[in-house]
């Protein structure tokens, strides 16, 4: 699983133009799932993402999770993080999990956040959408679960 997490002002989504999902200060997460990703790999994440400390404490210091500071997550399905363009001029997305299995992780990565007591708005998985992302900082983490096992 990769993800791009990125600290926001504010996100949103629209899909055919109708906003789909949004969020204020927290985080927009693009996420990419590999063919055996599990719910190992989500867990992970979804633990790893809500305590990061990303956020800036009273000292301008990244000394706070977003629980700490009570933002929300925008959760973006993302295959394309999985493009491979070392070869030709066209990606390849080979190393990005079916839809069926992709659509299954991620809908558990949503689930779990939540859990975690984030609150949580999402796209719609394999839409055509429009993402806006007013990014702070900026912040931009990038989580790959291949990571989790070094």
């Amino acid at each position: 699983m990769r993800i791009v997490a990125q600290r926001v002002s504010s996100a949103d989504v629209k899909i055919d133009g109708e906003l789909a999902g949004s969020t204020g200060y927290g985080l927009c997460l693009l996420v990419g799932v590999a063919p055996g990703d599990t719910e190992r790999e989500v867990s992970w994440v979804a633990d790893k993402i809500v305590n990061l400390r990303i956020f800036d404490d009273e000292s301008g210091r990244m000394n706070r999770s977003l629980l700490d500071v009570g933002g929300s997550m925008l959760i973006i399905s993302q295959f394309t993080l999985y493009a491979d363009c070392r070869k030709g001029r066209r990606p390849s997305f080979i190393s990005a999990a079916a839809p069926l299995h992709g659509n299954a992780m991620y809908e558990l990565l949503v689930q779990y956040v939540r859990e975690r007591g984030v609150a949580v708005q999402t796209g719609i998985f394999g839409a055509d959408m429009s993402v806006r992302i007013i990014n702070e900082g900026p912040v931009t983490i990038i989580l790959d679960t291949d990571d989790i096992s070094k």
